[in-house]
């Protein structure tokens, strides 16, 4: 899947370069646009169709916001600090890092927001998160909490890194792995939003 989306992204650089007009392009765009809203719709519902995940959250109410809550934290902070490091404005640099691992989503919203390059960026970086979670979950189960695991792997804990957090952890943190990556997923588009708007 993650090579998938590598050897995409390079394809579609080159047939932006040298293959498809402008029109193409901006019908492209149009139909990014209703893609993600399917992808969106595809994420409820595969959440609703879960019922233990509603019997974990009636059994721990408010605490299952505590893992995604630190999540977007320490995102958003090393969002920040890696933009300062960088020479990013704040701004930008965080709403990259709001991203969460979900790559599809944040990519085209920072294009829309920011331009290609950022929006390149975001695409990247959100893809690196997710290949270093799969190096690092096993690592991090073994010497951690089991819960920390989850919290690399961020919006992507609910599909994509979900099977290497129920390898390495048990059913009861894969539950809970589902129901922070529906909550993380939920909170992109409106923090990268907010990041992006922040007054700097």
């Amino acid at each position: 899947m993650i090579w998938l989306a590598i050897v995409s992204l390079v394809l579609g650089v080159a047939c932006g370069q040298w293959v498809f007009s402008g029109e193409t392009v901006s019908l492209l765009d149009q139909v990014a646009d209703v893609t993600l809203s399917l992808l969106m719709l595809s994420v409820g519902i595969s959440v609703g169709a879960n019922r233990l995940v509603f019997r974990k959250l009636r059994e721990n109410n408010l605490k299952l916001l505590v893992i995604p809550g630190a999540i977007i934290v320490a995102s958003v902070l090393g969002g920040y600090l890696t933009g300062l490091l960088f020479g990013m404005e704040p701004h930008v640099s965080m709403a990259v890092a709001s991203g969460l691992g979900w790559y599809s989503l944040s990519g085209v919203m920072l294009t829309e927001l920011a331009g290609a390059e950022i929006g390149a960026l975001t695409f990247l970086s959100n893809v690196l998160r997710e290949i270093l979670s799969f190096l690092i979950i096993p690592t991090i189960a073994k010497y951690c909490n089991r819960y920390t695991a989850i919290a690399p792997a961020a919006a992507t804990s609910e599909d994509t890194t979900l099977p290497m957090i129920m390898k390495c952890t048990d059913e009861e943190v894969a539950v809970v792995s589902v129901i922070n990556g529906f909550l993380c997923s939920l909170a992109v588009p409106f923090l990268i939003e907010l990041t992006f708007h922040l007054p700097w």
